[in-house]
């Protein structure tokens, strides 16, 4: 993750939440980048309009938005007001845009149309067993 002002070492808050450690630990067994390149295919290449997040991004958006029950507004507006979901969904905290709802809803019909959350939760099982490096 890049340096950013928000994250030098200057930040006020100290104090390990346990949200902060669950994201932490879902970090690390998640694997994003194999699951980036299953999710690559289906992605739509667009030359107009808005530049789309990166894959991981939305990926990440993704994963909050199930672990935490929100509605797509609902993690829209999380992604807006707490830093350690930008954080993990690495954007960077002077990003000027963040997933909104419509870009939440139209990744989770993505996955539903090309039948990927039985793919994305084998590559995750297949990472919790020590199958996958």
């Amino acid at each position: 993750m890049k340096t950013t002002f928000a994250s030098t070492g200057f930040e006020l808050v100290t104090k390990r939440t346990h949200k902060r450690e669950f994201l932490d630990e879902m970090n690390l067994v998640v694997p994003w980048m194999e699951l980036t390149r299953l999710i690559q295919p289906f992605v739509p290449s667009s030359k107009t309009g808005r530049p789309p997040f990166p894959i991981v991004t939305i990926l990440r958006t993704h994963f909050m938005w199930q672990w935490l029950g929100l509605s797509d507004p609902a993690m829209e507006e999380a992604l807006h007001d707490i830093a350690v979901f930008r954080e993990l969904a690495q954007l960077d905290a002077g990003a000027t845009r963040l997933p909104d709802e419509s870009t939440i809803l139209r990744f989770r019909h993505l996955i539903e149309a090309n039948n990927l959350a039985s793919q994305i939760l084998a590559t995750v099982n297949a990472k919790l067993t020590g199958k996958l490096p």
